[in-house]
């Protein structure tokens, strides 16, 4: 069970159709938005799915504490604890602020209804061969409180606009 001072939050880049990997990995590269992630969630707890661990190229990310979700009874994560369910993992990070609910596709559809806030970043573009997709957003339970758009440059080859979300009350 979660503690009432946690706030457990989703960050996820997704396209213009809830795609939000392919093949194991994100559907591109985005500079800013690797930076965003890193901004937020730095400090803070990140729990992730054992595909999303094994998608990070330098395996657990630095400053911050990671837990990986897994069946998977005899895996090895280096960096990382490990839990059988959300609600595990929930328990490994007790007394801690913020925690960060970072992927993958599965974990983000068994985990929605436990967050409070979403990080979103809206990629202004379709990839046809998105494979894992994040599920649909009920616009009656959040409500939109910060925007900021990002033209294509250099860089970045898409358009993109971060945007949080903040549960309604129930």
């Amino acid at each position: 069970m979660t503690e009432k001072h946690q706030a457990i939050a989703l960050i996820v880049a997704l396209d213009g159709q809830n795609g939000i990997g392919r093949k194991g990995d994100l559907l591109c590269h985005l500079p800013d938005d690797l930076k965003h992630f890193k901004q937020i969630t730095t400090g803070h707890v990140v729990i992730m799915g054992r595909k999303t661990y094994a998608s990070l190229p330098k395996g657990a990310l630095p400053n911050r504490t990671n837990i990986v979700i897994t069946s998977q009874a005899r895996e090895d994560f280096p960096g990382c604890k490990v839990a059988r369910s959300v609600e595990e993992a929930l328990s490994l990070c007790s007394g801690q602020e913020k925690v960060f609910i970072i992927g993958g596709g599965q974990l983000y559809r068994t985990s929605l209804h436990l967050v409070s806030r979403l990080y979103i970043t809206r990629i202004h573009h379709i990839f046809d061969d998105a494979d894992t997709f994040f599920p649909e957003i009920n616009e009656t339970e959040w409500e939109l409180t910060g925007e900021e758009h990002h033209l294509p440059d250099e860089r970045h080859p898409y358009g993109f606009t971060f945007q949080t979300y903040s549960r309604k009350n129930r």
